[in-house]
């Protein structure tokens, strides 16, 4: 299994995931008929959609065939596009693509400097989901308080995380090779770069996204 051969599966199909949810959520924030039906469905829907695909990719991706894997990935990605239309509607046009540019450019230099470092960064694995869990719990605990300059702290710590995963998620590559078919592998991997790509994102625009009026 050529390391080359599968980072360009790997970013193939998180580029591909990310087009899906960028497009539907643009094309949905542009219909107002479509834009309602999504509205009217609760935000917890797609929450427990999303962890619920999660969860059977992560749990089943063993022994799933290919196919199976890569419906499963662009099904989410779609999913979350749904919930992507309310930003197109919140933020300007210009502001999301710049902030989406900031972000590409970041996740690139961490993904680099996973690949290039020989540090071992599997051990802080345990660390990032411990401050990812900490971020969840301070976001709830935030909605019920109200407090800008705790949700500002909030969201800079989770840039970091993020930023950190994004170069975990890569070097994550070399040490499950072998370890799953090459097809399979590829969109795990793409299923996590995608969510650090995608939470990064979200944290961006909330710092420096630009709303319409």
């Amino acid at each position: 299994m050529e390391l080359n051969k599968i980072y360009s599966k790997v970013f193939g199909w998180m580029f591909l995931g990310l087009m899906v949810t960028f497009l539907t959520g643009f094309i949905i924030s542009n219909n107002i008929n479509m834009l309602l039906f999504v509205l009217k469905i609760p935000f917890i829907v797609y929450v427990i959609l999303e962890i619920g695909l999660v969860i059977f990719l992560s749990a089943r991706i063993h022994k799933m065939n290919d196919t199976t894997a890569k419906i499963c990935f662009l099904i989410y990605s779609f999913i979350t596009g749904l919930t992507f239309s309310t930003i197109f509607i919140v933020y300007e046009l210009s502001s999301i693509i710049y902030v989406f540019g900031i972000t590409a450019l970041l996740f690139g230099i961490f993904a680099l400097i996973g690949h290039f470092t020989k540090i071992d960064l599997s051990k802080i694995g345990t660390f990032l989901f411990m401050g990812l869990l900490g971020i969840i719990i301070c976001t709830i605990i935030n909605i019920f308080i109200g407090n800008n300059t705790f949700d500002l702290i909030i969201t800079i710590i989770s840039v970091i995380i993020f930023l950190v995963y994004t170069a975990y998620d890569i070097q994550k590559i070399k040490r499950m090779m072998n370890t799953l078919p090459e097809e399979n592998l590829a969109i795990c991997v793409a299923l996590e770069l995608y969510l650090d790509f995608i939470n990064l994102f979200l944290d961006l625009l909330r710092l420096f996204g630009k709303k319409r009026n």
